[in-house]
């Protein structure tokens, strides 16, 4: 018995790996909001660097890890500045103490500078450019890098805790920036952007709340608390 012949199957066409086509222009949108292309600025030297995590195969899981995931080394500095500090005076304890606020107080200041500027990620306004990273949400911008913003704040609020620890965060913090271009995340100026917001923001905030608490962290370092911040 003679059957109908299927229709030939079309084979799957693969796209480029998360790299959606730019949005279509949208109507204006709040005045507050600068909708800015971050491609004008250091677009080639994005796709330079992009290019090269093209050609480094091997290098793409490990970047991708770290930069999701390094941000927690950050952490255990600010803890290890917290237990050296108790054998330091009280200011240092104090600066101490607020390290994780002052961060904090960054990142708070870094997502306001992103919603205003509105700066689209790169994986849309070179949706041919190679990316590692999966591209976020529309509305998740670009500048500055909250991850950058955090490594910068931490070597900041560690500066009036331990030098050393400062210039290890410091280490860390241009791997973290470096990366968060490699994987096609940002612009080598929104690295560059949240170093000096994460910087400047976080070191005002721990001058400011080093001399506002360290009288209250003396008076409990002779107190049930003293072993937690203070050595016996």
């Amino acid at each position: 018995m003679k059957t109908e012949e299927s229709a030939p199957r079309r084979k799957h066409q693969p796209t480029a790996r998360h790299c959606p086509e730019r949005p279509p222009a949208m109507a204006p949108s709040s005045p507050f909001r600068l909708d800015f292309d971050g491609s004008t600025v250091d677009g080639s030297w994005f796709t330079a660097v992009t290019d090269f995590a093209r050609h480094t195969a091997w290098l793409n899981a490990p970047a991708e890890a770290w930069t999701q995931y390094g941000l927690g080394v950050f952490a255990v500095l600010m803890i290890v500045g917290w237990w050296q500090a108790r054998r330091a005076d009280a200011a240092t304890m104090t600066a101490a103490l607020v390290a994780p606020v002052c961060v904090l107080v960054a990142f708070v200041v870094a997502e306001v500078v992103k919603s205003g500027v509105a700066e689209l990620r790169p994986c849309r306004s070179l949706p041919n450019a190679f990316i590692v990273e999966a591209c976020p949400a529309l509305d998740d911008y670009a500048f500055p890098s909250g991850h950058s913003t955090v490594a910068a704040a931490t070597v900041a609020a560690l500066y009036l805790v331990s030098r050393r620890l400062c210039a290890i965060a410091a280490l860390f913090a241009l791997a973290e920036g470096a990366s968060r271009v490699y994987v096609g995340a940002h612009y080598p100026h929104d690295v560059a952007g949240s170093f000096v917001v994460g910087l400047l923001v976080a070191l005002a905030a721990s001058v400011v709340l080093r001399r506002v608490a360290s009288g209250y962290v003396e008076t409990l370092r002779t107190g049930r608390l003293r072993p937690l911040l203070a050595v016996s």
